[in-house]
């Protein structure tokens, strides 16, 4: 009997093209810190009475799906396409870069419920049998800015029940980002936020879901589709406490602002002088809480959550401009 550890596994994933019909193969195959994408069942359990204090004689399959949860680094290349299944628009551009082989790629919140699927692809030599997934959608990502680490994620999963398949797997070589990466702005709006001075923050997480409901339907067991619902952000900071008008003036204030978390591998150059990046501006923001506990042996930190919200002026909640090599999604 085969035996092995998890670092054996491998998960792709790909484009759909067609809604519900993975592709043969994946286009990227992530190195992962966790992975779970479980086969799940919902049983009808036949209860009559039969004469005998037995509670059920049988249950019987009424709906099948699979479901997990995906934690990786942040790679330049894969990480578009996790945010395009997310957010549901997409468009490239050449960069500003003078080679033509750097682009940059633009997301955007989809005004429909079904945002872009993908299949989901699951090698795995310990038990024998590899499985394609189909309509794949990430449901929500938490994304985590720590200090001394690569960033990461975690992404909730959906997808179709999978099929046996047999799989060749390539992992993707990728760059990937440092916290020193990193620069936080503020401003009074998005278009300010190119000349605003970066803060120091010590953490940041952002939380995005877009609320996923299964398309349960008469006629067969497995759901019709995986539909958006609403779409949100929030998010928690942590900073040292060194002045109130950093954040605690706008939290008292209940004042939006725009803000910009700014991922540069500056250590990478593309093309001419072109970097890696991931630039995510909220367009409008609202800090909901702050905590700013005495410990009277530690420097004072102060944490404080907050929700983005849709900006009527800007018609956007959220934009995602990505920097890489990769010439299409």
């Amino acid at each position: 009997m085969s035996k092995g550890i998890g670092r054996l596994i491998s998960f792709g994933i790909a484009k759909e093209s067609s809604r519900g019909t993975a592709p043969g193969s994946a286009t990227y195959y992530i190195p992962f810190q966790d992975l779970s994408l479980e086969e799940k069942q919902n049983l009808a359990q036949d209860a009559q009475s039969y004469g005998v204090i037995e509670e059920t004689t049988g249950a019987s399959k009424v709906k099948e799906w699979a479901e997990g949860i995906l934690k990786a680094m942040i790679g330049d290349k894969h990480f578009p396409l996790v945010l395009y299944s997310l957010f549901g628009a997409l468009a490239t551009t050449d960069n500003a870069d003078s080679d033509p082989t750097v682009k940059d790629h633009t997301i955007n919140v989809a005004q429909s419920a079904q945002h872009q699927s993908l299949g989901f692809y699951l090698d795995d030599p310990i038990a024998g049998q590899d499985y394609i997934h189909a309509l794949g959608v990430v449901d929500s990502l938490a994304v985590n800015y720590e200090r001394g680490k690569f960033i990461d994620y975690e992404a909730k999963l959906k997808a179709k029940k999978g099929a046996t398949a047999t799989l060749t797997p390539s992992i993707t070589t990728e760059n990937k980002f440092l916290s020193q990466h990193l620069t936080f702005k503020l401003a009074s709006n998005q278009a300010g936020l190119d000349g605003a001075s970066p803060l120091s923050i010590k953490s940041l997480k952002l939380n995005i879901s877009q609320n996923i409901e299964d398309d349960d339907v008469l006629g067969s067991a497995a759901p019709a589709d995986f539909l958006t619902k609403s779409f949100v952000i929030e998010g928690e900071l942590e900073a040292i406490l060194q002045n109130e008008s950093d954040f605690k003036t706008q939290f008292l204030a209940n004042s939006a602002k725009a803000m910009r978390v700014h991922l540069k591998n500056t250590d990478v150059t593309m093309g001419s002088v072109a970097n890696p990046e991931v630039k995510i501006d909220l367009y409008k923001v609202i800090f909901k809480e702050l905590n700013k506990p005495v410990k009277i042996g530690d420097v004072m930190m102060q944490t404080l959550s907050f929700k983005a919200h849709y900006s009527i002026s800007d018609s956007k909640m959220v934009q995602i401009t990505c920097v890489n090599t990769v010439a299409s999604y």
